[in-house]
């Protein structure tokens, strides 16, 4: 239990601050006034000015904010800040970076850890391990069987998983020259050694299922992937690159769970809180760095995608308001941000209820 406490804290209070350390280095850099940096909300526990600023540590961990000078109110400069440091007297654009700086940073984040774990780990790669083959099924009508390693299709090295569907649902029907390797086993039923299988496969075309349970066609073989997974060894610079490709599919998977989520294709009752992140947090911090670092990813990849949603009381809703006023030279009317915020606000609320309640009923169950 101390273990999962203190990941916890780890892991959601850095998603906090770089999130917000975001938008505090953007509004320093474009020389705009901070008066406060909390991690937290509420009475401050700890707190230091170090010259304009002062950087607290709040009593409800639920969060955190940057007080910006002049961010509701351009004429209430807190003592020694000048005018020329107030957020709203800035032009719009400048507002936009400061505001999309802090979920940048999140992504930002989720890229430095996936490049940490693939120069550190090396890039996990799902090898091309059969682990079953459906039955009446192209894969076992051509002979293939649970163990079997495809080493090549057509002639070409195949070095995992993804290599062998992509090279299978690109065969548009057309038979496909399989090298296979396969395991022996000696007369004590252990693996001796191996032998190369070549076989001849027509994948079907097949409806199978997303990974948000849609229906798609596809041209497959009838088989299961096995558990082999190795780590592939990755340079320095090598990882970064790594490290960027993972993080963008983590972005692109995010931002589809959320499309899919208001598409009502994922169910209202997979939406998770803060619970059951602090569960998943807790599970990999006992199983080892290297998950607990991915997990950490993954979460600050969906914190800054959250936050970029166009619902006003998030930092997406004021972008939208940034770029209106960019586009028509002009602010959006008092009132309609206010409406346009209680709306969102109610909308944020009963998402994290949602969470909640959800979290609660799945403790039950």
């Amino acid at each position: 239990m101390l273990i999962t406490i203190i990941a916890v804290i780890v892991v959601l209070g850095g998603l906090i601050f770089f999130h917000e350390l975001g938008h505090f280095l953007m509004a320093r850099v474009l020389g705009m006034g901070v008066s406060t940096f909390s991690l937290g909300f509420g009475p401050k526990i700890l707190k230091h000015k170090w010259g304009k600023t002062e950087y607290a540590i709040s009593l409800v961990p639920l969060g955190g904010y940057v007080a910006l000078v002049g961010e509701s109110d351009a004429a209430d400069l807190p003592p020694g800040f000048s005018m020329s440091e107030s957020f709203a007297m800035r032009p719009a654009w400048q507002r936009l970076l400061v505001i999309a700086a802090g979920p940048i940073a999140n992504i930002l984040l989720a890229w430095l850890l996936c490049w940490a774990l693939a120069f550190g780990w090396g890039t996990p790669v799902l090898q091309p391990v059969i682990g079953d083959t459906m039955p009446d099924s192209p894969a076992a009508r051509a002979g293939l069987v649970p163990g079997d390693r495809i080493n090549a299709i057509d002639g070409i090295h195949i070095e995992s998983w993804q290599a062998m569907s992509e090279a299978i649902g690109a065969s548009d029907g057309r038979p496909l020259r399989l090298e296979v390797i396969r395991p022996e086993k000696g007369d004590d039923g252990k693996t001796g050694h191996e032998s190369i299988v070549n076989l001849t496969i027509t994948a079907e075309k097949s409806t199978r299922k997303t990974i948000f349970g849609e229906d798609e066609t596809a041209w497959l073989i009838g088989v299961r992937a096995g558990n082999a997974i190795s780590n592939r060894p990755e340079g320095f610079w090598a990882a970064a690159s790594a490290g960027a490709r993972q993080t963008w599919g983590m972005v692109v998977l995010t931002w589809q769970s959320f499309v899919k989520l208001a598409q009502r294709v994922v169910p209202l009752d997979q939406v998770g809180g803060p619970i059951m992140i602090a569960q998943m947090v807790g599970e990999q911090a006992h199983q080892g760095l290297a998950g607990l670092l991915a997990l950490t990813a993954l979460i600050s990849i969906n914190l800054g995608i959250l936050n970029l949603l166009p619902v006003p009381v998030l930092d997406g809703g004021q972008i939208v308001f940034c770029l209106y006023e960019m586009i028509f030279r002009r602010p959006v009317p008092v009132k309609a941000q206010e409406y346009a915020t209680r709306i969102g606000l109610v909308l944020l609320v009963g998402l994290m209820v949602l969470a909640t309640f959800n979290d609660v009923w799945r403790l039950v169950k």
